[in-house]
């Protein structure tokens, strides 16, 4: 089997990647709503911080955290249900926010605060996600490969190539559905709500699952 730096099959991992990318999720999610709140700049911050929570949780993973987590179940309980917590949280704020006449959310999780932090701590309270680097990165390393953290960073670059693509095309999007929601106070309200009800959806399939 032909590889390149411990990796094969480089092509079908790098469309199984992208479809997982597209797939919405909590950070994702934070980052579009971010950007369509508080312009594209924010929004690059936000991504930043799903950057560095993906590459923690990835090293996390090369380094046998998963490992770690399946030894000790209470670990894994306690920050399940954490992060669960967090994403509710979160959620809750979004729902119950006052719409403002320029169609912004206030007080809301978006406005204030370091979209930086907060992307990073969405992105790191999911200890599924050290799993799923683990499990998905490992049918990808060549066992008999001399050097596997190399072909986990090759893997993981490629992971952040691709994700930075996408939620550099989600920031634009949502700047742009901005000037919308701001002429639209009720399209705001029910996309706020929207949101909010999504990120409870993905604590209570975290806590569940």
């Amino acid at each position: 089997m032909v590889t390149m730096f411990g990796v094969t099959d480089i092509w079908t991992y790098v469309l199984g990647t992208i479809a997982i990318i597209l797939l919405p999720g909590p950070n994702s999610l934070y980052v579009l709503a971010t950007a369509a709140k508080r312009g594209v700049r924010t929004g690059y911050q936000a991504a930043f911080g799903v950057f560095l929570g993906d590459a923690v949780l990835m090293f996390a993973a090369a380094a046998g955290v998963a490992s770690l987590l399946r030894a000790y179940p209470p670990v894994f309980f306690v920050l399940k249900w954490a992060g669960a917590g967090y994403l509710a949280y979160l959620g809750i704020r979004m729902i119950f926010a006052r719409t403002k006449k320029d169609g912004t959310a206030a007080p809301a999780v978006l406005e204030g605060g370091n979209p930086f932090k907060r992307a990073l701590t969405i992105s790191l309270m999911n200890p599924k996600a050290i799993l799923f680097f683990i499990s998905f990165f490992i049918q990808f390393v060549d066992p008999a490969y001399a050097y596997p953290a190399l072909s986990f960073l090759v893997l993981g670059v490629i992971l952040t190539i691709c994700s930075a693509l996408y939620l550099t095309a989600l920031i634009f999007g949502g700047n742009y559905l901005a000037a919308a929601f701001r002429r639209r106070r009720v399209l705001a309200r029910i996309g706020t709500t929207a949101v909010g009800a999504l990120f409870i959806g993905f604590g209570a399939r975290l806590a569940l699952s």
